[in-house]
């Protein structure tokens, strides 16, 4: 089989022939389908991601495919049915072996590019906004980053929870992939005053932050008393120093937030999220916006899209089209 592999920290990952893997106890053998890609992956082979497995290793954190292949102990999984897994890693091959509580069927109506597409950028915002920040019907919701991959469907989901929502992005076209979202208000990161443009508009109860950097300083100040804020990641690439005595003065909640890692202490809030999610999708109240979707020979063109934040939403990886 073909994967997408990390060979040492810091060096251009190689497409690579394998021996596919077999299943171990408690894991399933799918045939990969589609596999979405995340920032995440560009930190993951730089070695700087929080949970980088062991080189070599194949990127990939979330799939959708066929189960192929079956190990001892899975109950409730058939040959042949089609499933998605956050894997954390994997993901970007042919075939591959999960760990089958990770795996969530996947509706008739969903197509493997969207059920791939969704599991991350969704289940995020969803975590995020209802479990974390508690986000509340008429509440005014701040997305930065909100033409990205994670910041599409917190302005989705934040209009489907009831909030006012303020997308901010660099560039009319990403704005008005925002505004398609449902986006109320949309503020140009590359032209305007995030602040001052916020502050116009009555101010932010709750902030979803995937960018970091100048974005984070002017959403806090920016912030209502008791806002919370979401850090969600640092595409900026500059991770913000928090003034608590700001903090406190305003009563202001800063919230960090991995989705991933409830899957080690608490994996029923991302399961019972994940069929929140897809229930909404069954029922057509949200679809995942795949910008772009290549076959596994244009991977780096991919990650090159995610890096020079050049896509529009979502960019997914079709192993096995």
């Amino acid at each position: 089989m073909r994967a997408y592999q990390v060979h040492s920290p810091g060096t251009q990952a190689i497409l690579a022939e394998l021996r596919p893997p077999r299943p171990q106890a408690g894991q399933l053998g799918v045939r990969i389908g589609a596999c979405g890609l995340n920032f995440a992956d560009l930190l993951m082979q730089r070695g700087e991601y929080q949970d980088t497995p062991e080189a070599p290793f194949t990127l990939g954190m979330e799939i959708a495919g066929r189960v192929e292949d079956i190990g001892a102990g899975v109950s409730g999984v058939s040959v042949g049915d089609r499933v998605a897994v956050f894997g954390g890693s994997g993901g970007l091959a042919e075939y591959g072996v999960f760990d089958a509580a990770r795996a969530v069927p996947v509706p008739d109506a969903m197509s493997d590019i969207d059920a791939a597409a969704m599991q991350i950028a969704y289940g995020t915002s969803h975590v995020a906004l209802e479990h974390k920040a508690r986000l509340q019907p008429g509440e005014t919701l701040l997305v930065l980053g909100a033409a990205g991959g994670v910041g599409l469907t917190a302005v989705e989901i934040g209009k489907l929870m009831g909030a006012t929502v303020i997308a901010c992005a660099r560039g009319p076209e990403k704005l008005q992939a925002a505004k398609a979202a449902g986006a109320d208000h949309l503020i140009d990161a590359k032209t305007e005053d995030i602040r001052e443009a916020v502050k116009a508009l009555g101010g932010a109860d709750v902030v979803y932050d995937p960018v970091g950097g100048d974005q984070f300083e002017a959403a806090f100040r920016a912030c209502n008393p008791e806002a919370r804020i979401l850090i969600i990641g640092f595409a900026s690439g500059d991770v913000p120093r928090i003034k608590a005595n700001h903090m406190l003065v305003k009563n202001i909640d800063v919230l960090g937030f991995y989705w991933g890692g409830y899957l080690k202490f608490r994996p029923e809030v991302v399961t019972d999220s994940l069929a929140q999610i897809f229930a909404w999708y069954e029922a057509g109240k949200i679809k995942p916006h795949v910008s772009n979707v290549l076959p596994l020979e244009r991977v780096e063109e991919g990650l090159e899209l995610l890096r020079s934040r050049a896509s529009t939403g979502k960019v997914v990886i079709t192993p096995t089209p």
